[in-house]
Protein backbone atom coordinates (compact mmCIF):
# COMPACT_ATOMS: atom_id res chain seq x y z
CA UNK A 1 0.00 0.00 0.00
CA UNK A 2 1.61 2.68 -1.22
CA UNK A 3 -0.30 5.86 -2.54
CA UNK A 4 -3.46 7.38 -1.21
CA UNK A 5 -6.09 7.98 -3.90
CA UNK A 6 -8.19 11.08 -3.31
CA UNK A 7 -11.48 11.94 -4.72
CA UNK A 8 -12.36 15.68 -5.61
CA UNK A 9 -14.70 17.59 -7.65
CA UNK A 10 -13.94 17.22 -10.99
CA UNK A 11 -11.33 20.86 -12.07
CA UNK A 12 -10.11 20.60 -8.56
CA UNK A 13 -7.43 18.02 -9.12
CA UNK A 14 -4.42 20.81 -8.64
CA UNK A 15 -5.42 21.92 -5.73
CA UNK A 16 -6.04 18.75 -3.41
CA UNK A 17 -2.65 17.60 -5.22
CA UNK A 18 -0.89 21.04 -3.85
CA UNK A 19 -2.95 20.58 -0.29
CA UNK A 20 -1.84 16.90 0.00
CA UNK A 21 1.61 17.92 -1.10
CA UNK A 22 2.13 20.38 1.86
CA UNK A 23 0.29 18.33 4.40
CA UNK A 24 2.84 15.26 3.76
CA UNK A 25 5.87 17.73 3.87
CA UNK A 26 4.57 18.96 7.49
CA UNK A 27 4.89 15.28 7.77
CA UNK A 28 8.25 15.15 6.82
CA UNK A 29 7.26 11.90 4.58
CA UNK A 30 8.26 11.94 0.99
CA UNK A 31 5.89 11.58 -1.68
CA UNK A 32 4.49 13.05 -4.85
CA UNK A 33 1.14 13.60 -6.64
CA UNK A 34 -0.09 12.54 -9.71
CA UNK A 35 -3.55 15.21 -11.16
CA UNK A 36 -4.57 15.34 -14.29
CA UNK A 37 -7.36 17.79 -15.41
CA UNK A 38 -11.06 16.51 -14.70
CA UNK A 39 -9.85 13.38 -13.96
CA UNK A 40 -11.77 14.15 -10.26
CA UNK A 41 -8.95 11.70 -8.82
CA UNK A 42 -5.58 12.47 -7.09
CA UNK A 43 -2.47 10.05 -6.78
CA UNK A 44 -0.40 10.85 -3.71
CA UNK A 45 2.37 8.18 -4.14
CA UNK A 46 4.94 7.44 -0.89
CA UNK A 47 8.04 5.40 -2.37
CA UNK A 48 9.11 4.02 0.82
CA UNK A 49 7.07 1.51 2.26
CA UNK A 50 4.53 2.08 5.14
CA UNK A 51 4.85 6.43 4.77
CA UNK A 52 1.17 6.32 2.92
CA UNK A 53 -0.74 4.63 5.63
CA UNK A 54 1.79 6.90 8.11
CA UNK A 55 0.54 9.51 6.30
CA UNK A 56 -3.44 8.71 6.84
CA UNK A 57 -2.97 8.36 10.13
CA UNK A 58 -1.13 11.19 11.06
CA UNK A 59 -3.10 13.54 8.89
CA UNK A 60 -7.11 14.39 10.05
CA UNK A 61 -9.49 13.70 7.01
CA UNK A 62 -11.61 16.86 8.52
CA UNK A 63 -8.35 18.85 7.72
CA UNK A 64 -8.77 18.12 3.83
CA UNK A 65 -10.58 20.90 1.95
CA UNK A 66 -10.39 19.39 -1.43
CA UNK A 67 -10.34 15.76 -0.72
CA UNK A 68 -13.88 14.09 -0.77
CA UNK A 69 -12.48 11.48 -0.15
CA UNK A 70 -9.66 8.93 0.36
CA UNK A 71 -7.97 5.36 0.65
CA UNK A 72 -4.62 3.78 1.08
CA UNK A 73 -3.38 1.25 -1.22
CA UNK A 74 -2.27 0.15 -4.59
CA UNK A 75 -3.38 -0.57 -8.21
CA UNK A 76 -4.24 -3.89 -9.55
CA UNK A 77 -4.93 -4.14 -13.66
CA UNK A 78 -7.37 -6.94 -14.18
CA UNK A 79 -8.30 -9.36 -17.35
CA UNK A 80 -11.63 -8.99 -18.02
CA UNK A 81 -11.96 -12.57 -18.32
CA UNK A 82 -11.68 -12.75 -14.55
CA UNK A 83 -11.61 -9.84 -12.51
CA UNK A 84 -12.60 -11.24 -9.12
CA UNK A 85 -9.55 -13.95 -8.79
CA UNK A 86 -7.00 -11.10 -8.89
CA UNK A 87 -9.03 -8.78 -6.61
CA UNK A 88 -9.56 -11.47 -3.67
CA UNK A 89 -5.77 -11.98 -4.04
CA UNK A 90 -4.75 -8.15 -3.80
CA UNK A 91 -6.88 -7.88 -1.04
CA UNK A 92 -4.81 -10.81 0.95
CA UNK A 93 -2.49 -7.91 1.77
CA UNK A 94 -4.26 -5.51 3.76
CA UNK A 95 -6.44 -5.54 6.37
CA UNK A 96 -10.05 -7.31 7.34
CA UNK A 97 -12.66 -4.91 6.01
CA UNK A 98 -16.02 -4.45 7.23
CA UNK A 99 -17.44 -3.26 4.36
CA UNK A 100 -17.26 -3.20 0.36
CA UNK A 101 -17.85 -0.14 -1.40
CA UNK A 102 -17.43 -0.04 -5.17
CA UNK A 103 -16.24 3.10 -6.63
CA UNK A 104 -15.43 5.67 -9.68
CA UNK A 105 -14.21 8.79 -10.63
CA UNK A 106 -16.81 11.23 -10.12
CA UNK A 107 -17.13 12.04 -14.19
CA UNK A 108 -18.60 10.83 -17.14
CA UNK A 109 -16.44 8.18 -17.70
CA UNK A 110 -16.85 6.72 -14.22
CA UNK A 111 -20.78 6.72 -15.02
CA UNK A 112 -20.41 5.11 -17.79
CA UNK A 113 -18.81 2.14 -15.76
CA UNK A 114 -21.78 1.70 -13.46
CA UNK A 115 -23.08 -1.02 -15.25
CA UNK A 116 -20.17 -2.80 -14.89
CA UNK A 117 -19.74 -2.04 -10.67
CA UNK A 118 -23.38 -3.32 -10.75
CA UNK A 119 -22.33 -6.76 -12.07
CA UNK A 120 -19.32 -7.41 -10.00
CA UNK A 121 -20.95 -6.81 -6.94
CA UNK A 122 -22.91 -9.89 -5.72
CA UNK A 123 -20.07 -12.45 -6.05
CA UNK A 124 -17.53 -9.81 -5.05
CA UNK A 125 -19.81 -9.79 -1.80
CA UNK A 126 -19.70 -13.57 -1.90
CA UNK A 127 -16.16 -13.95 -2.73
CA UNK A 128 -15.10 -11.54 0.03
CA UNK A 129 -17.33 -12.86 2.51
CA UNK A 130 -16.69 -16.42 1.90
CA UNK A 131 -13.14 -15.83 2.50
CA UNK A 132 -13.73 -14.12 5.19
CA UNK A 133 -12.00 -10.58 3.69
CA UNK A 134 -15.20 -8.57 4.40
CA UNK A 135 -16.81 -9.54 7.82
CA UNK A 136 -19.87 -7.27 7.71
CA UNK A 137 -21.26 -6.00 11.52
CA UNK A 138 -17.90 -5.09 12.63
CA UNK A 139 -18.04 -1.37 12.03
CA UNK A 140 -14.65 -1.12 13.72
CA UNK A 141 -12.97 -2.68 10.75
CA UNK A 142 -11.81 -0.56 7.69
CA UNK A 143 -14.13 -0.49 4.37
CA UNK A 144 -12.36 -1.99 1.78
CA UNK A 145 -12.20 0.61 -1.45
CA UNK A 146 -12.24 -0.79 -5.22
CA UNK A 147 -11.75 1.97 -7.35
CA UNK A 148 -12.49 1.46 -11.41
CA UNK A 149 -10.67 3.61 -13.49
CA UNK A 150 -11.63 1.65 -16.37
CA UNK A 151 -12.32 -2.22 -16.58
CA UNK A 152 -8.92 -3.54 -16.69
CA UNK A 153 -7.59 -1.36 -13.81
CA UNK A 154 -8.31 -1.14 -10.00
CA UNK A 155 -7.60 0.42 -7.00
CA UNK A 156 -7.62 -1.40 -4.21
CA UNK A 157 -7.62 0.19 -0.79
CA UNK A 158 -8.96 1.00 2.35
CA UNK A 159 -10.26 3.49 5.01
CA UNK A 160 -11.17 4.24 8.45
CA UNK A 161 -14.57 5.23 9.76
CA UNK A 162 -13.36 7.84 12.30
CA UNK A 163 -11.23 9.54 9.52
CA UNK A 164 -12.79 9.53 6.00
CA UNK A 165 -16.30 10.76 4.73
CA UNK A 166 -18.94 8.72 5.56
CA UNK A 167 -20.27 7.89 2.20
CA UNK A 168 -18.60 6.02 -1.10
CA UNK A 169 -16.51 8.68 -3.16
CA UNK A 170 -17.42 11.43 -0.69
CA UNK A 171 -20.71 12.10 -2.08
CA UNK A 172 -23.94 12.43 0.30
CA UNK A 173 -27.02 10.95 -0.47
CA UNK A 174 -29.12 13.88 -0.25
CA UNK A 175 -32.37 14.75 -2.00
CA UNK A 176 -33.76 18.40 -2.35
CA UNK A 177 -37.07 18.85 0.28
CA UNK A 178 -40.32 19.58 -2.18
CA UNK A 179 -40.86 22.68 -0.36
CA UNK A 180 -37.53 24.06 -0.42
CA UNK A 181 -37.78 27.25 -2.18
CA UNK A 182 -34.06 26.34 -3.93
CA UNK A 183 -31.82 23.45 -4.33
CA UNK A 184 -29.37 25.45 -2.83
CA UNK A 185 -31.30 24.22 0.80
CA UNK A 186 -28.38 21.49 0.06
CA UNK A 187 -25.23 23.13 0.98
CA UNK A 188 -26.59 23.82 3.80
CA UNK A 189 -27.72 20.19 4.68
CA UNK A 190 -24.84 18.88 4.02
CA UNK A 191 -22.25 21.58 5.47
CA UNK A 192 -24.09 20.16 8.97
CA UNK A 193 -23.81 16.57 7.88
CA UNK A 194 -19.55 17.28 7.39
CA UNK A 195 -19.16 19.66 10.15
CA UNK A 196 -21.50 18.96 13.35
CA UNK A 197 -21.15 15.34 14.73
CA UNK A 198 -24.85 13.93 14.05
CA UNK A 199 -24.97 13.23 17.99
CA UNK A 200 -24.34 17.36 18.87
CA UNK A 201 -27.67 18.15 16.28
CA UNK A 202 -29.87 17.86 19.11
CA UNK A 203 -27.95 20.76 21.30
CA UNK A 204 -26.66 22.54 18.50
CA UNK A 205 -29.41 22.54 15.89
CA UNK A 206 -31.87 22.56 18.46
CA UNK A 207 -35.65 24.21 18.13
CA UNK A 208 -35.54 27.78 19.54
CA UNK A 209 -32.08 28.78 18.77
CA UNK A 210 -31.99 32.01 16.76
CA UNK A 211 -30.34 32.57 13.49
CA UNK A 212 -29.46 35.19 10.54
CA UNK A 213 -29.02 34.00 7.25
CA UNK A 214 -27.35 36.66 5.30
CA UNK A 215 -28.22 37.29 1.78
CA UNK A 216 -31.28 34.73 2.14
CA UNK A 217 -33.88 35.11 -0.84
CA UNK A 218 -35.61 33.76 -2.04
CA UNK A 219 -34.78 31.05 1.14
CA UNK A 220 -33.07 27.67 0.48
CA UNK A 221 -30.70 27.81 3.51
CA UNK A 222 -33.47 29.68 6.00
CA UNK A 223 -35.77 26.71 5.01
CA UNK A 224 -33.41 24.25 6.55
CA UNK A 225 -33.67 26.72 9.82
CA UNK A 226 -36.93 27.02 9.92
CA UNK A 227 -37.40 22.89 9.29
CA UNK A 228 -34.85 22.65 12.87
CA UNK A 229 -37.84 24.97 14.42
CA UNK A 230 -35.03 27.76 14.45
CA UNK A 231 -36.16 31.70 14.86
CA UNK A 232 -34.56 33.29 11.59
CA UNK A 233 -33.80 37.08 10.69
CA UNK A 234 -33.50 36.58 7.00
CA UNK A 235 -31.49 39.49 5.47
CA UNK A 236 -31.61 40.29 1.81
CA UNK A 237 -32.85 43.21 -0.03
CA UNK A 238 -34.94 40.51 -2.91
CA UNK A 239 -38.50 38.84 -1.47
CA UNK A 240 -38.44 35.69 0.29
CA UNK A 241 -40.66 32.47 0.05
CA UNK A 242 -44.17 33.32 0.90
CA UNK A 243 -44.51 30.00 2.67
CA UNK A 244 -41.40 30.44 4.79
CA UNK A 245 -42.65 33.93 5.83
CA UNK A 246 -46.31 32.15 6.64
CA UNK A 247 -44.78 29.93 8.69
CA UNK A 248 -44.13 32.79 11.88
CA UNK A 249 -40.30 31.99 12.09
CA UNK A 250 -38.81 34.19 9.83
CA UNK A 251 -38.78 37.85 9.99
CA UNK A 252 -37.31 39.73 6.41
CA UNK A 253 -35.20 42.26 6.95
CA UNK A 254 -34.57 44.35 3.73
CA UNK A 255 -30.49 45.63 4.17
CA UNK A 256 -27.08 45.23 2.46
CA UNK A 257 -25.80 41.60 4.19
CA UNK A 258 -22.24 42.74 4.50
CA UNK A 259 -23.40 46.07 6.95
CA UNK A 260 -26.18 43.95 9.00
CA UNK A 261 -25.68 43.71 12.77
CA UNK A 262 -28.14 41.74 15.03
CA UNK A 263 -28.90 43.67 18.23
CA UNK A 264 -28.28 40.52 20.71
CA UNK A 265 -25.77 37.47 19.93
CA UNK A 266 -27.45 35.10 17.73
CA UNK A 267 -26.54 30.88 17.98
CA UNK A 268 -26.17 30.99 13.93
CA UNK A 269 -25.13 32.98 11.09
CA UNK A 270 -25.25 31.58 7.64
CA UNK A 271 -24.12 32.94 4.07
CA UNK A 272 -24.35 32.22 1.01
CA UNK A 273 -23.34 35.77 -0.64
CA UNK A 274 -21.86 35.95 -3.95
CA UNK A 275 -18.57 38.03 -3.44
CA UNK A 276 -14.69 37.88 -2.99
CA UNK A 277 -13.49 35.63 -0.55
CA UNK A 278 -11.42 38.37 1.60
CA UNK A 279 -14.42 40.21 1.89
CA UNK A 280 -16.49 37.11 3.13
CA UNK A 281 -13.93 36.18 5.47
CA UNK A 282 -13.65 39.37 7.27
CA UNK A 283 -17.64 39.47 7.56
CA UNK A 284 -16.94 35.86 9.34
CA UNK A 285 -14.06 37.66 11.83
CA UNK A 286 -16.42 39.99 12.67
CA UNK A 287 -19.60 38.11 13.70
CA UNK A 288 -17.13 35.72 15.78
CA UNK A 289 -14.77 38.21 16.87
CA UNK A 290 -17.75 40.87 18.08
CA UNK A 291 -19.28 38.24 19.61
CA UNK A 292 -22.40 38.65 17.31
CA UNK A 293 -23.16 34.77 16.78
CA UNK A 294 -21.62 31.50 18.28
CA UNK A 295 -21.51 29.89 14.83
CA UNK A 296 -20.87 30.56 11.21
CA UNK A 297 -21.43 28.09 8.16
CA UNK A 298 -20.15 30.67 4.94
CA UNK A 299 -19.39 29.84 1.33
CA UNK A 300 -16.37 31.30 -0.36
CA UNK A 301 -16.56 31.92 -3.99
CA UNK A 302 -13.00 31.16 -5.62
CA UNK A 303 -11.44 32.95 -7.80
CA UNK A 304 -10.26 31.18 -11.56
CA UNK A 305 -6.56 30.92 -10.34
CA UNK A 306 -4.50 30.28 -6.99
CA UNK A 307 -8.05 28.96 -5.62
CA UNK A 308 -5.89 26.58 -2.67
CA UNK A 309 -3.43 29.92 -1.96
CA UNK A 310 -6.43 32.18 -1.87
CA UNK A 311 -8.27 29.70 0.64
CA UNK A 312 -5.91 28.94 2.58
CA UNK A 313 -5.42 32.96 3.21
CA UNK A 314 -8.36 33.77 3.80
CA UNK A 315 -8.44 31.00 7.14
CA UNK A 316 -5.18 32.73 8.55
CA UNK A 317 -6.81 35.73 8.26
CA UNK A 318 -9.86 35.06 10.47
CA UNK A 319 -7.67 32.82 12.63
CA UNK A 320 -5.46 36.31 12.91
CA UNK A 321 -8.64 37.99 13.48
CA UNK A 322 -9.85 35.87 16.39
CA UNK A 323 -6.88 36.14 17.76
CA UNK A 324 -5.97 39.49 18.13
CA UNK A 325 -10.02 39.62 19.65
CA UNK A 326 -9.05 37.28 22.37
CA UNK A 327 -11.95 34.41 20.76
CA UNK A 328 -10.75 30.83 20.62
CA UNK A 329 -12.85 29.31 18.34
CA UNK A 330 -12.41 25.59 15.98
CA UNK A 331 -12.19 26.55 12.18
CA UNK A 332 -12.84 24.13 9.25
CA UNK A 333 -13.19 24.30 5.63
CA UNK A 334 -14.37 22.30 2.88
CA UNK A 335 -15.05 21.61 -0.59
CA UNK A 336 -18.48 19.68 -0.51
CA UNK A 337 -20.08 17.78 -2.62
CA UNK A 338 -22.92 20.49 -3.87
CA UNK A 339 -19.91 23.33 -3.59
CA UNK A 340 -19.35 24.09 -7.58
CA UNK A 341 -16.88 27.24 -7.39
CA UNK A 342 -16.70 27.66 -4.09
CA UNK A 343 -15.80 26.26 -0.19
CA UNK A 344 -17.39 26.15 2.53
CA UNK A 345 -16.11 27.50 6.09
CA UNK A 346 -17.34 26.36 9.18
CA UNK A 347 -16.43 28.67 12.39
CA UNK A 348 -17.62 28.35 16.35
CA UNK A 349 -16.70 30.01 19.19
CA UNK A 350 -15.15 27.73 22.08
CA UNK A 351 -14.10 30.42 24.16
CA UNK A 352 -15.55 30.04 27.93
CA UNK A 353 -18.61 32.89 28.62
CA UNK A 354 -19.17 33.56 25.00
Amino acid sequence: MQELLLHCRPGFEGEAAAEMQELAAEQGIAGYAVAQDGAALVRFVCPQAGDAEQLMQAIPFSHLIFARQWAVGSWLDVDPEDRITPIITACAQGPIASQLWLETADTNDGKSMAALTKKLRAPLERSLTKTRFVRPNKPELPRLHLCFESGQRVFVGWSWADNAAPWPMGIPRLRVPKDAPSRSTLKLEEAWHHFIPRDDWDSRLKAGMTAVDLGAAPGGWTWQLVNRLMNVIAVDNGPMDRKLMDSGQVEHVQADGYLYKPKYTVDWMVCDIVDKPARSSALVSKWIGQRLCREVIINFKLPMKRRYQEVMQCLEHIQDALDEAGVKAEIACKQLYTDREEVTCHVRAISRGY
